[in-house]
């Protein structure tokens, strides 16, 4: 008997972590964009006020972020480093397969950052970034809809699973 009720309980919380789990992806989804975001606004007035190169930008960029974003920016600096003749697009691409936990919609805003960066003058490129940061805007904007409601709804939905199943097993 004992056994049954073991059973069950680790059957609500396996399927409650994971609801949980969802909507703390979902929560750092937000995270990410917001950093993504704050990495463009730097870049926009490096490039505005200082002209720096593709490959410093790219590195400062990275020091004033944390986390995957700091990996990605630091890794393309070292990978426009490492190229003799080199092609953002690709680099950026390099960069992003050593990170392999991003989420879709965030690797695609960095890979659209690739192919805009290092291919236009100066006013070209700040376009390319507002484009890039309108994007996440976006992303963001579409994330925070329901948030609350959403998140809560999948935690819920995890539970009751978990609930479900136990009484089917039981």
């Amino acid at each position: 008997m004992n056994c049954k009720w073991i059973g069950a309980a680790l059957i609500i919380a396996g399927c409650g972590g994971f609801g949980f789990s969802i909507a703390a992806g979902c929560r750092r989804e937000e995270r990410l964009l917001r950093q993504l975001i704050q990495s463009l606004q730097y870049m926009q007035w490096e490039l505005q006020y200082r002209l720096t190169p593709l490959p410093e930008l790219c590195r400062q960029t990275g020091k004033t972020a944390s986390g995957v974003v700091r990996d990605i920016f630091l890794g393309l600096a070292r990978e426009l480093d490492w190229q003799a003749s080199p092609d953002v697009s690709s680099c950026m691409s390099a960069a992003l397969k050593r990170n392999q936990e991003l989420p879709r919609n965030i690797r695609r805003i960095f890979q659209q950052l690739g192919r805009c960066l290092g291919r236009f003058d100066l006013q070209g490129q700040l376009l390319g970034l507002e484009a890039v940061q309108s994007a996440c805007q976006g992303e963001l904007a579409a994330l925070n809809k329901n948030r609350d409601v959403r998140l809560r709804s999948y935690q819920t939905l995890g539970l009751c699973a978990g609930v479900a199943l136990a009484i089917l097993f039981a």
